[in-house]
């Protein structure tokens, strides 16, 4: 449920854009949001789009849910870490270092989440 430090974040998922908090005082993003930050504990924090894109960290493959689901850790290109599930391909092909990208998309129960799937590749 959404709380005073999380209510603008979870705005922010409903339109489709994820959000973090970023420090002013030493210029770290961070996530969970709260309104200290967890580097410098400072206070003066302000919210920052993300881009969105991230790598795999590590991940566990719940094998034994129908369907199977992966939950990973994505290093954000922001800087932080953040617990997600992988979607948007077969469980077998999620790896280590692998790009990935948000997918906002509803759950269970109808709300909005960010999860991560495979990066499009650039065709630059």
């Amino acid at each position: 449920m959404p709380t005073f430090e999380t209510q603008t974040y979870w705005d922010a998922v409903d339109q489709k854009q994820l959000l973090l908090k970023t420090c002013k005082a030493c210029g770290r993003a961070h996530y969970t949001p709260r309104s200290h930050c967890p580097h410098c504990f400072s206070t003066n924090t302000h919210w920052t789009p993300s881009s969105g894109r991230g790598v795999v960290y590590s991940y566990s493959i719940a094998n034994r849910a129908e369907p199977p689901y992966v939950v990973a850790y994505v290093q954000l290109a922001e800087g932080p870490m953040m617990l997600s599930n992988i979607i948007g391909c077969p469980s077998a092909d999620v790896r280590i270092g692998q790009a990935v990208q948000v997918s906002f998309q509803a759950d269970a129960e109808g709300r909005t989440r960010p999860y991560f799937q495979p990066a499009e590749k650039d065709t630059a």
